[in-house]
């Protein structure tokens, strides 16, 4: 893990990370994914059980989770993690519901309206990533602003461990959800089933969440065809603070970004030289009884940034630089700080407001902007799973009224049959 205290090597060395998946080999993926995304659009089923085979390890059929093993995970766990599931799932579905956007009409004074209508999407995909670690939060995360727009079908894969299974938690969050349909598929094969269809899987309007490098690729080559919510990269945290946040704290909040993927980012800008050394000792001490001890040094080694600032508007102006996915701002006057702040997928303000909370419980939605994209889009909300329309009615008058200007605007474009269209319907 670096240490820079110089404004210029920062920058520098911030681009780096940002640009951390561009490298040399996403074309050879890409041509990997494709062939798959091929495969899978002309064979369907079969295609995704060859893929299933040769990168996960076992054959999944049946293909579908059974109702009955929804069920059972839901009433098999803990009564605890239940109880944690039903209330991350009400504070997310609260937060959730007052992102519904709003249909408006507008009245011209010549008896014309103008509307815009949002409905939801029919079908959505949801994809929740296995592997590495079980993800219960993403399935609420997902599945839940789907419901709340109205989606009449969800459709949820994810990728089987060696023998075929689900985690049960995972299981669990999608029962919870209302989640009827679950395969267990994943990769860019699981993509590709949702986006043309199979014919066991229905074709679905919208994909959402997030996957590794494969899944990502898959995602940005079906786009267009089918819709999807965004091309999140790995997982980054950066902290703004100073002297008042304990050194302890920020270097646990540091490791729970570095503990998601050797690939994951963790930074802190802070105004002390003091803290900057307490922070390296705290993280390096963390790691060395960490159970992912490994994914972490890996993280921390490449992608992990210590960045010793002059003031708190150098800090501002490197978060805004680095657009992160999740900014924790500890100082003694966060709010002060967040006035600066522009570009960040989520905020969290104050020593008592680790990323965690975010993650799990808090409402808003974890599936967040990463490799920079806050500075032009936002998490993953009820507009996700929702198409607005345009409806416009003109009568005769308010067409009369309005003809002149749209002839004139459409033969200053050269469009003949445009103005003619209008001006037909006066010179009978």
């Amino acid at each position: 893990m670096k240490i820079i205290d110089n404004k210029k090597n920062a920058i520098e060395e911030l681009k780096r990370i940002s640009y951390r998946t561009n490298s040399e080999n996403n074309n050879n993926i890409s041509a990997v994914v494709e062939e798959i995304l091929q495969e899978v659009k002309t064979f369907g089923d079969i295609a995704v059980e060859k893929y299933t085979k040769k990168f996960d390890g076992f054959n999944p059929n049946p293909m579908q989770v059974s109702h009955s093993d929804l069920k059972n995970a839901w009433d098999e766990i803990d009564n605890n993690l239940k109880s944690s599931l039903e209330i991350a799932h009400e504070r997310i579905k609260k937060f959730h519901e007052q992102e519904i956007p709003s249909s408006f009409t507008i009245k011209g004074q010549h008896g014309d309206t103008v509307q815009r209508r949002w409905r939801p999407v029919k079908k959505a995909g949801i994809y929740i990533p296995g592997g590495r670690a079980a993800y219960p939060s993403t399935v609420l995360m997902n599945a839940i602003p789907a419901k709340v727009a109205g989606v009449e079908e969800i459709i949820m894969v994810s990728p089987g461990n060696s023998q075929g299974l689900i985690n049960k938690t995972v299981l669990a969050a999608a029962y919870l959800s209302g989640v009827k349909k679950v395969f267990r598929i994943g990769g860019a094969q699981a993509i590709g089933a949702l986006a043309f269809g199979t014919n066991q899987i229905n074709k679905v309007d919208v994909i959402s969440g997030p996957g590794n490098i494969y899944v990502t690729t898959a995602k940005k080559l079906i786009y267009g065809s089918t819709g999807i919510d965004s091309l999140a990269g790995p997982s980054e945290i950066l902290i703004i603070a100073d002297e008042t946040a304990q050194s302890k704290h920020i270097a646990a909040d540091l490791l729970a970004q570095a503990e998601h993927d050797p690939l994951a980012s963790s930074i802190l800008l802070t105004i002390s030289k003091n803290q900057a050394k307490e922070v390296l000792d705290e993280v390096y001490k963390k790691i060395d009884d960490h159970p992912r001890k490994e994914i972490c040094m890996q993280s921390i080694k490449n992608w992990g940034l210590i960045v010793i600032c002059d003031d708190y508007d150098t800090c501002i102006e490197l978060s805004n630089n680095f657009a992160p996915e999740h900014l924790e701002i500890s100082t003694f006057d966060p709010k002060k700080i967040l006035e600066g702040i522009d570009n960040a997928g989520a905020i969290f303000l104050g020593k008592w407001t680790p990323e965690a909370v975010g993650d799990y419980l808090a409402g808003p939605n974890h599936t967040l902007p990463t490799s920079g994209n806050s500075r032009f889009s936002g998490s993953l909300g009820v507009e996700t799973f929702m198409k607005n329309t345009s409806i416009i009615e003109f009568n005769e008058e308010s067409l009369k009224v309005n003809s002149l200007d749209i002839i004139n605007l459409a033969k200053s474009e050269g469009l003949h049959s445009h103005a003619d269209s209008v001006q037909i319907r006066f010179n009978v």
